[in-house]
């Protein structure tokens, strides 16, 4: 280490009491961006590019969403007020969900208008449609994302996609599990496994909220729910 920085000092002393050993390193400096301009100007051409891309990305994204957001204020009126037709398709003046779900896709509020379409068009009978825009949503909150597990769950029970929507139930059932929601949609998968004929898939989850959620509305009919639902299991298996 010693060495080294001796090495260093001496060369550094070399290029200050030496006008043209320093002049001579210039030159080579000079010389190696004289014979490397080329590539180093496209180098530094494509560094800017990506960052000028990245800038104007981010600024046409949050204009977008900006946009997205205030397009959405009256279809979600219109959601409101239950006038689900003008919600989904818009009222002329102002777009509907589905042209903000498409228009505005990747940004929040086109998101959003995913949920909000789903939930409209479940209402309208619509169950297909409904599932697949609600499979497009995604969010952090987590109680939004597990009613919209929920949803699809009833748009594909609806469809008689009966296992399908157990499923969907249980994901929004162990999607951030609480006291208040989580006991409810497994209720909603014990009743889908059993339209299913699927009695000991539905045993287990009414199991499950005697188990897990005992304190809450639902244990009651749970403990009676799975008793049925282990009887009709036997029966099935004894046929």
């Amino acid at each position: 280490m010693a060495k080294e920085t001796v090495k260093h000092h001496s060369e550094f002393e070399e290029l200050v009491e030496n006008p043209d050993a320093l002049a001579d390193r210039l030159y080579g400096s000079e010389d190696f961006v004289k014979k490397n301009k080329s590539k180093l100007l496209g180098v530094f051409i494509a560094i800017a590019a990506v960052i000028v891309a990245g800038f104007l990305y981010y600024n046409y994204r949050s204009t977008q969403n900006v946009e997205a957001q205030n397009a959405m204020f009256q279809a979600v009126y219109y959601f409101e007020a239950d006038s689900l037709g003008k919600a989904l398709n818009g009222d002329g003046q102002h777009a509907g969900l589905l042209e903000i779900a498409e228009d505005y896709s990747g940004t929040d509020a086109g998101n959003l208008a995913n949920f909000y379409a789903g939930a409209a068009l479940l209402k309208q009978g619509q169950f297909a449609e409904a599932a697949e825009h609600l499979q497009d949503f995604e969010s952090d909150d987590y109680l939004l994302q597990a009613r919209a597990y929920s949803l699809t769950g009833d748009a594909l029970l609806e469809q008689g996609k009966n296992e399908e929507a157990a499923e969907q139930y249980k994901k929004a059932a162990s999607h951030n599990a609480n006291q208040f929601f989580s006991p409810q949609y497994l209720m909603k998968a014990g009743i889908a496994y059993e339209a299913a004929n699927n009695y000991s898939a539905a045993a287990e989850v009414y199991g499950q909220i005697v188990k897990d959620y005992a304190a809450s509305a639902e244990v009651t009919d749970a403990k009676k729910y799975k008793a049925r639902a282990e009887v009709l299991a036997g029966d099935a298996q004894a046929e």
